[in-house]
């Protein structure tokens, strides 16, 4: 180890330090010089520090989320045919027949409309009873009602102005069903109300209700 007089300041001279380090002999090998290496290009890497500077208003930044779709599994109480009790939405407390799950998980279901006015819709199978009357649906076609034939009716909500939201009233009128969507109901009940005997079709008109002594959970559905 050499010798430092002082912090920094080597006991030996330049050239002896030159001929120590074997300087001289790199040189020799590369015509005289130095050898020269290529940088190597830096990747701009994202900065992992925050940064001193903030804007003076807030600026939403989109998470990472690594979300991972499952395919919903569908109740081992319910399948094609089963009876349903709605639980919530504008037919609550109405039976309906279920048809089959859709790709998005939810549940085609159908009253049949003529019966007691529930519709072809999807309903969330967390919000009905599966009872244990089971209903034969081999003869109902329900191929062609898939997601996409349910987003095309529903309603695409705009901004109103101020004048447009005290005006909403007037210029509001009855939103019509299409003829393809009437005629699609009443081929799918009519496949339905052929397995219906009377008795049947008494059930299922009649709305689910509890009296003051009821108890659910010793119900056998």
């Amino acid at each position: 180890m050499v010798q430092e007089l002082a912090r920094g300041i080597s006991a030996h001279g330049r050239s002896r330090s030159y001929k120590r380090r074997g300087i001289h002999f790199l040189k020799k090998k590369n015509n005289g010089e130095f050898p020269k290496h290529e940088k190597k290009q830096k990747t701009e890497e994202a900065p992992s520090k925050a940064p001193k500077f903030y804007p003076a208003d807030d600026v939403k930044k989109p998470l990472k989320r690594k979300a991972v779709k499952k395919p919903t599994k569908l109740r081992a109480s319910i399948q094609p045919g089963t009876v349903l009790i709605l639980l919530a939405g504008r037919f609550k407390g109405k039976r309906c027949v279920f048809l089959r799950q859709q790709e998005s998980g939810l549940l085609l279901v159908t009253g049949p409309f003529k019966v007691n006015g529930v519709p072809l819709k999807r309903v969330n199978q967390a919000y009905v009873i599966a009872t244990s009357t089971l209903i034969d649906i081999s003869k109902v076609d329900v191929s062609k009602f898939d997601d996409t034939y349910f987003k095309s009716t529903e309603k695409v909500e705009k901004k109103k102005s101020e004048d447009g939201f005290f005006n909403a009233q007037a210029d509001e009128k009855k939103k019509e069903l299409s003829p393809e969507y009437v005629e699609n109901q009443k081929k799918v009940d009519a496949a339905l109300l052929t397995a219906l005997k009377p008795e049947l079709k008494g059930y299922l008109s009649a709305r689910f209700s509890l009296k003051k002594n009821d108890r659910p959970h010793l119900m056998a559905f």
